[in-house]
């Protein structure tokens, strides 16, 4: 009995050291984004407070406290991480990631059905950084949003998921295509049987093209639309009440986001087939 009523107590407190540690590094703004800031190699407190805007004042007693918890150290003039704390804010990074991105446009993400997206993904769209919300006019509910338009003409290379019929973004990535782009139109089951039966003649013009590639995917695709550029990253998730499509869609510029939406559509191409043949009419 002594035994076990010493490993609660032992467990008891190790909990309590956690929940000590989290909010000393979360509940407090300062402290998070100072931790973040000292990532990159020691800082002075003159670059401190011109990088996190704060006075000496404030910041002063956050660095007391991060210095009790061993998790930051002054030498000379200079602030660094210990070694505790490279490791802790290096795990802390995707998680802020991750917050902030929800954070941005959390009742988009909170109605939206993750599944399609590959849960090695899902634990990365942390780097979706600055991703603004695309809302369609209810007047204009089937026209491109003149900022993905005007994006897409001035790409060189497009990658195109889809899982539903869009006539207006097809046709741009047509045009794009016909001009020398690189296209790559990784399409579901219902959209390629659309294409090739009721756009039989356009569906033929593309495959000619030597910089033109399609693909058919294996089962249910179920991100509604992903659009990778050299200039941004465009995904498009389904609601999860299907019935209510909205064609909101999320965009980002950020490198980490093109790099994000290039691995993923790779990641769905390994479920997928390449067409190589005009489908016979």
């Amino acid at each position: 009995m002594a035994l076990i009523s010493l490993a609660n107590k032992t467990r008891e407190e190790a909990e309590g050291l956690q929940l000590e540690l989290l909010e000393l590094i979360f509940l407090s703004d300062k402290r998070k984004q100072l931790l973040l800031f000292l990532k990159d190699g020691p800082k002075n407190m003159d670059e401190i407070k011109e990088t996190l805007d704060v006075t000496s004042t404030a910041i002063l007693p956050q660095i007391k406290k991060l210095k009790e918890k061993s998790l930051v150290f002054q030498e000379d003039k200079s602030y660094r991480l210990s070694l505790i704390g490279k490791v802790l804010v290096e795990k802390m990074q995707p998680l802020v990631n991750i917050v902030d991105v929800f954070e941005d446009n959390f009742d988009y993400w909170a109605e939206r059905d993750l599944q399609g997206i590959p849960p090695a993904f899902r634990k990365r769209l942390g780097e979706l950084k600055k991703s603004k919300l695309i809302q369609p006019d209810l007047d204009r509910m089937f026209e491109l949003d003149p900022e993905i338009v005007e994006n897409i003409s001035k790409s060189t290379r497009i990658l195109e998921c889809i899982a539903y019929f869009d006539p207006s973004l097809i046709s741009i990535c047509q045009e794009r295509a016909k001009s020398g782009v690189e296209f790559s139109f990784l399409m579901s089951e219902p959209v390629f049987q659309r294409y090739s039966v009721d756009y039989l003649e356009n569906f033929r013009s593309m495959l000619a093209l030597e910089n033109t590639k399609f693909f058919l995917y294996s089962g249910e695709l179920k991100i509604a639309n992903l659009t990778v550029t050299d200039r941004f990253v465009m995904i498009s998730l389904f609601p999860k009440n299907q019935k209510h499509f909205d064609r909101e869609s999320l965009i980002s510029y950020d490198p980490s986001a093109l790099k994000f939406g290039n691995e993923l559509f790779d990641e769905l191409l390994r479920n997928s087939t390449r067409i190589t043949q005009i489908p016979n009419e």
